[in-house]
């Protein structure tokens, strides 16, 4: 059985399940600080030990650019390698998914999955509707304490985007604290949460350093899976020159590989579109043409000011300042605290791009400090910066395989910015960017505005600034998506997460979302897993729905 760190934890409290994980990345070992020091999140989307390294095809709309998509290869997947904020998304989003097939999946049901699977820290209790406080997801209120994070709070009070006491409550809408996924000054990723403190249980076994590389089938039945060992991608071998081992299982192969690795292994293993299998010669399993399809992701934009005092990160977040890098590693070693303890994407926010639109369609992330290059490198003066950009794009791409050789990456197409749509809410994601930074609680601090720049003024001068530097913000899903049998791009049987046309085979994780939800997708994923795990485990058996309101605008 092939599942990952929510799943493992919960199928083997039963004893009666016998769970192997496997995971073709390391251990998050204790000794790697990079892991666990929040602040340390870009060795990590930088590095090649911990992440899959994809890169998308040149993108038509966007200058032709490729787009880097890190992808979690260790322990706790990608949210090992995020910046981890919390952010669940609107109900609404969830309630689209039901009216799109995915029956059981509104957001009265998932709601309590939200709150099982985490403690908070501003919890009210066992009666609080919204936020848990028994789980094992560890998620605090981000402290906010730089000035500048305190400016961006206060615009919410003197513009009418607003202010929300709880982004992920009753009311998303509005300028708010970000939550984040860290405890007592440490990542908590899902690894940390689910898996390492259970990796005692007997009817556990977990193994590292393997590669799924095709799920094995007896007919239409998965029986197990063929795995490789410590993938290598620059290998130039044929693909029957490397060892190939196999598992076999008396029960369910349970895909968790993301919204590329996924859709990878079900084409490598007969299914998915018959002619794209025909032409690698794959023998097919199950003709389904929605694996790979449908692929979904948030892009953004950074919109940049300089800062008129010497407030920001600066001058603490780049070796050009090694005593000020030195400081804050040694408070971190010793005690887990100061700048290093938070990734600082600390306050944010959720604004709808016009009054037509139902719920919040722009997101906001704001940094008191600047970067470039997806985050690479540090900016080259005092300043701040909102990452800012549409939230359900109607553009859709699309994963199909390079090769039928599993070290090979497969093709990513993104198909970024193909509708109208997309450049309209981009244009508005700069320009109430720009309302915000003008607001009073900005004065102070306010100086030139670095990006796009004071000349960057019209419709053709935004579009150009976003074909330039538009980024993803590395949230891909929807490619193997859940819906009703009778929809022909449907994947996955949304009341028990098998894939149609197999028997034993399901798919939990970010691939399986119908739609894309309106935030990040670390808190989604973890909802569904804990959902997910009921439904596998108890037989479609799930905890009762919320009836906890939710705040709509007049």
């Amino acid at each position: 059985m092939d599942l990952y760190c929510y799943g493992a934890n919960r199928l083997t409290e039963d004893p009666s399940n016998r769970v192997l994980l496997i995971e073709a990345g390391p251990v998050d070992h204790k000794w790697d600080w990079r892991i666990h020091m929040p602040a340390a999140l870009m060795y990590n989307l930088c590095s090649e030990t911990y992440n899959w390294h994809y890169h998308t095809t040149a993108q038509k709309n966007l200058g032709n650019r490729t787009f880097y998509w890190p992808r979690g290869r260790v322990w706790g997947g990608s949210s090992t390698l995020n910046a981890m904020c919390y952010v669940r998304g609107h109900a609404f989003d969830y309630n689209r998914w039901e009216k799109e097939g995915a029956i059981g999946w509104n957001y009265s049901n998932c709601l309590p999955y939200f709150r099982k699977a985490e403690t908070y820290s501003h919890s009210t209790g066992d009666d609080d509707p919204y936020r848990g406080n028994k789980g094992p997801l560890f998620v605090k209120k981000g402290d906010a304490d730089n000035v500048l994070h305190k400016a961006w709070l206060k615009v919410g009070k003197e513009h009418p985007l607003g202010w929300t006491e709880d982004m992920n409550g009753e009311k998303q809408e509005g300028i708010s604290t970000m939550d984040m996924t860290i405890h007592k000054g440490e990542r908590w990723s899902a690894s940390k949460a689910y898996v390492h403190p259970i990796r005692n249980r007997p009817n556990l076994i977990t193994s590292s350093g393997i590669t799924c590389s095709r799920v094995l089938f007896h007919k239409n039945k998965a029986i197990g899976i063929e795995f490789i060992r410590k993938l290598n991608f620059v290998g130039t071998d044929s693909i029957d020159s490397y060892s190939r081992e196999k598992i076999y299982c008396e029960g369910d192969v349970i895909l968790a590989g993301g919204a590329v690795n996924t859709p990878q292994i079900l084409m490598l293993s007969g299914v998915g579109p018959a002619e794209h299998l025909r032409a690698h010669e794959i023998p097919l399993v199950a003709d389904l043409p929605g694996v790979g399809q449908n692929l979904q992701d948030h892009l953004e934009i950074y919109v940049q000011q300089e800062s008129t005092k010497p407030v920001t990160l600066y001058n603490k977040s780049s070796w050009k300042f090694p005593h000020n890098m030195i400081k804050i590693g040694m408070e971190w070693f010793t005690n887990r605290t100061g700048l290093g303890a938070s990734s600082h994407l600390e306050t944010g926010g959720f604004a709808r791009s016009d009054d037509t639109v139902s719920h919040p369609d722009i997101q906001f992330h704001f940094l008191p400090s600047t970067v470039h290059d997806d985050g690479r490198t540090n900016g080259k003066c005092h300043g701040y910066q909102v990452h800012v950009g549409p939230m359900r794009s109607k553009s859709k791409g699309y994963i199909m395989l390079q090769a039928r050789d599993p070290r090979r990456a497969p093709i990513i197409n993104p198909n970024y910015m193909d509708e109208d749509a997309d450049w309209r809410e981009f244009r508005r994601c700069i320009r109430l960017s720009r309302e915000l930074f003008a607001s009073k609680a900005f004065d102070e601090y306010r100086g030139a505005e670095l990006a796009p720049g004071a000349d960057c003024q019209s419709d053709a001068d935004i579009d150009r600034f976003v074909k330039e530097k538009a980024a993803s913000a590395y949230h891909p899903s929807c490619t193997c998506k859940m819906g009703a049998k009778e929809d022909k791009m449907a994947v996955v049987d949304p009341e028990t997460m098998g894939v149609y046309g197999t028997e034993n085979l399901k798919i939990v994780d970010a691939s399986v979302m119908p739609s894309i939800v309106s935030g990040n997708l670390n808190a989604p994923v973890i909802m569904m897993a804990e959902r997910a795990a009921d439904l596998i485990k108890h037989k479609k058996q799930v905890l009762p729905p919320s009836n906890a309101n939710v705040w709509k605008h007049n």
